[in-house]
């Protein structure tokens, strides 16, 4: 097992911390730095890359120059979603810089070191390596009055049946880039789309479409007539519509299952049915007959306000009445399928939203301040005023949380929802690129987030499986989520589930502090101190005890590293196969001593040739396999030689006949990944 030794990096923060006190503040307060502020301390450390880093890497304005030198520039915004270096964003070329803008590492000084993992791609798809750096775009309210409705006045801020998104997207795209795209760029775009066709008008105002003469007949029915009605919808719920003629409005019961949109606003309808009083509330009864004639232009009548005073004063209104347009504004409370509007200053009443639609019920949620507007159709429970809803606005933040749009011009309101694009330009286009996918605002609703998804392998596989229920073996897709910016994620479906293709793995580099710059070096320098409870040189030389028993003394017969019986002492902490110790942290080439421990081991040989095997036995058996251990990511470079130095310390008998400890060094050349082979090394440095 790897045993990594870190250097607590909020220390290393807090130097950064005290540049806002007088000139020599960091003299005053910490070591290492001389009177002009350079800092003299040499620092090598270990650092895994967060997610805020490649963020930050990605946004870095020397790196955004290279990327533009490059012609990578979007694949370098492709990092900060995507959290991981490719074939064009390495690395080596664009770590450097981060680390000469980041306050921990910016102020370390020549020598230092810092070895970085960070995650690589392994494999995946240019499709998901560059799609997380697509443009954000939106499409904003001019568009949709000069490119779609081609209005100031009849216009919606959105698309609808007659005007598809479709349609209009590549064309907003194009006006939003301009002359800027570059081939395989990718760009999500986010509009609103209307479920049904807006109407725009007059209701009552003036001629009517010929063939078609609204009845006058509402305002004076009671419960138990038999009515015909030539009328004009002016909304809808999940229970029935309003219908308008020219003495009123009436709710018109169509049982609790009904689809909005089966007659949307603006549709000339003929009924046959009967006036009925429901809980003393005037309505159609359910059984009517009606046949759709057309569609004309209809408006709304200026709304009704009703503050606190005034809803609760509408408890006590007359029994069997018509609808009232109006509006409340109120705080949201979900309670199960009830949703209320709790209207400051009102003692008794509660708004209600009656049968609200799924995209009603995804926009109103527990606590939010919103204006509703629709047909007070109702009361039920002695307290609560239903509203058939035409509009709904968010008081927080009115511009984009618009469920049902009313233009300028008071056009019929029609229910939007937000949605997402995803395009691609291919040089001369913009296009939907094929197999993929972004989510949607009301998708992250609908999984219980706010807009930013952290585990897409939580929630993805269940969204394709519902979005794709026939989808074959080996179907490809690419989401687009949203995390601190834009990711791609690719699923693959199996047969019976899709699984997400990563091609993502971890990567150790080294890079040096040199001349006054980070630069990428791929080569390691281990420097192993000797001498009692050194930290950084203790696991080192214990993994190459535990490797001389593990391969040693095991196959010999031992079962336990304190045995004593072989190679290894009875401490568990040296060996005197090749020498090393963990406890004084060097390598013991005594030759008595390692007869003593295991005189069969060394049986025929002098002692000349027991410190000189012992060497031999460092140099290529013991170190090369534990810098595997410790370095399994180590990997060769094409055109470069990768070499892992240790410096060490051996204790040793000099010609003086004395015994010292003296500096060692040992090379070995990267050859496969995690692979070392011996190159050279020098024993006993200054021996006399």
């Amino acid at each position: 097992m790897k045993k990594t030794i870190y250097l607590p990096l909020l220390a290393i923060g807090a130097m950064a911390a005290l540049t806002g006190c007088d000139e020599n503040a960091w003299n005053d307060h910490l070591d290492g730095f001389d009177a002009t502020f350079n800092p003299t301390e040499v620092k090598n450390i270990e650092y895994t890359l967060t997610d805020a880093d490649y963020a930050a890497i990605a946004s870095n304005k020397e790196n955004k120059a290279i990327a533009e030198k490059n012609d990578v520039a979007q694949a370098l915004a492709a990092l900060s979603g995507n959290k991981y270096f490719t074939d064009k964003i390495t690395a080596a070329e664009y770590v450097p810089a981060f680390l000469a803008s980041t306050s921990p590492y910016m102020v370390y000084t020549d020598g230092s070191s810092i070895r970085l993992t960070y995650n690589v791609s392994t494999g995946l798809p240019e499709e998901v390596t560059e799609s997380a750096g697509a443009l954000n775009l939106s499409v904003g309210e001019e568009f949709y009055k000069n490119n779609v409705w081609e209005s100031d006045e009849n216009f919606i801020i959105g698309f609808a049946p007659e005007k598809p998104a479709s349609r209009y997207l590549p064309a907003a795209i194009k006006e939003l880039v301009g002359q800027d795209a570059q081939e395989g760029q990718y760009a999500i775009i986010s509009y609103y789309e209307a479920t049904q066709n807006p109407i725009f008008g007059n209701v009552g105002g003036g001629d009517e479409p010929a063939g078609f003469t609204m009845s006058d007949v509402l305002g004076d029915i009671a419960p138990g007539d038999g009515v015909s009605i030539d009328g004009v919808v002016g909304g809808a719920c999940g229970s029935g519509f309003v219908l308008t003629d020219l003495g009123g409005t009436i709710f018109v019961y169509m049982g609790s299952v009904y689809d909005p949109a089966t007659y949307p606003v603006g549709s000339q309808l003929h009924l046959e049915g009967e006036a009925t009083s429901y809980k003393d509330n005037l309505q159609i009864a359910m059984g009517a007959t009606i046949d759709k004639v057309g569609t004309q232009e209809y408006s709304f009548p200026s709304p009704v306000v009703f503050d606190g005073a005034a809803l609760d004063a509408a408890l006590t209104r007359p029994a069997n009445q018509l609808a009232v347009y109006g509006t409340i504004t109120g705080d949201v409370a979900v309670s199960g399928n009830n949703i209320n509007i709790v209207v400051a200053g009102a003692e008794t009443a509660k708004g209600s939203i009656y049968y609200a639609t799924d995209a009603q019920k995804a926009e109103l949620t527990d606590g939010m301040k919103v204006r509703v507007t629709g047909w007070f159709i109702s009361i039920s429970g002695g307290r609560y005023c239903n509203f058939v809803v035409n509009n709904i606005e968010n008081m927080a933040n009115a511009a984009k949380s618009r469920n049902l749009v009313a233009p300028l011009s008071l056009a019929a309101p029609v229910e939007t929802v937000e949605k997402n694009a995803v395009y691609r330009f291919d040089g001369t286009k913009w296009a939907v690129p094929e197999n993929f996918v972004v989510l949607n605002p009301g998708d992250y609703t609908e999984m219980g987030l706010n807009g930013s998804m952290s585990q897409p392998d939580s929630y993805l596989p269940t969204f394709l499986r519902l979005k794709y229920p026939y989808a074959k073996a080996d179907d490809v897709k690419y989401v687009l989520y949203y995390n601190s910016g834009y990711a791609c994620a690719e699923y693959i479906y199996n047969g019976s589930e899709w699984k997400r293709f990563t091609g993502v793995e971890t990567e150790t580099s080294q890079f040096v502090r040199a001349e006054g710059k980070w630069m990428f070096d791929p080569n390691v320098t281990i420097n192993l101190p000797y001498g009692k409870g050194q930290a950084a040189s203790a696991p080192f030389y214990q993994a190459c005890v535990d490797w001389v028993y593990e391969n040693k003394c095991v196959p010999l017969g031992d079962t336990s590293i304190k045995s004593g019986k072989f190679w290894v002492t009875s401490y568990g902490n040296n060996d005197y196969y090749c020498g090393t110790s963990s406890y004084q942290n060097n390598v013991d080439l005594r030759a008595a001593s390692a007869r003593a421990q295991y005189e069969a081991g060394w049986e025929g040989y002098t002692d000349e040739e027991i410190i000189a095997t012992m060497e031999e036995r460092c140099d290529r058996e013991v170190f090369p396999a534990v810098l595997s251990e410790f370095y399994p990511e180590a990997k060769p470079i094409d055109g470069l030689q990768v070499i892992y130095t240790i410096n060490f310390y051996a204790y040793a008998l000099t010609p003086a006949g004395n015994y010292r400890t003296l500096p060692c060094v040992a090379r070995y050349e990267v050859t496969g990944v995690g692979e070392f082979t011996y190159l050279d090394s020098q024993w006993l440095i200054g021996i006399e």
